[in-house]
């Protein structure tokens, strides 16, 4: 996953908010509260990209 971001309705130093990033094929979600785990070790959640646009539809 590449191009890792947050909202920009994210308040920082609440630390309390999630990441999204992408790839051709999937979109990854991951807790911003984990920021000092390794890359590579980081829990993900992903997602095809239809499934990720439709839980953002959802949940907006």
């Amino acid at each position: 996953m590449t191009g890792w971001r947050t909202s920009s309705y994210t308040h920082h130093e609440e630390n309390a908010c999630v990441e999204v990033g992408h790839c051709p094929d999937r979109v990854g979600i991951r807790d911003t509260k984990q920021a000092a785990v390794p890359e590579d070790a980081r829990p993900v959640l992903v997602l095809p990209p239809r499934a990720f646009h439709a839980f953002v539809s959802a949940v907006r």
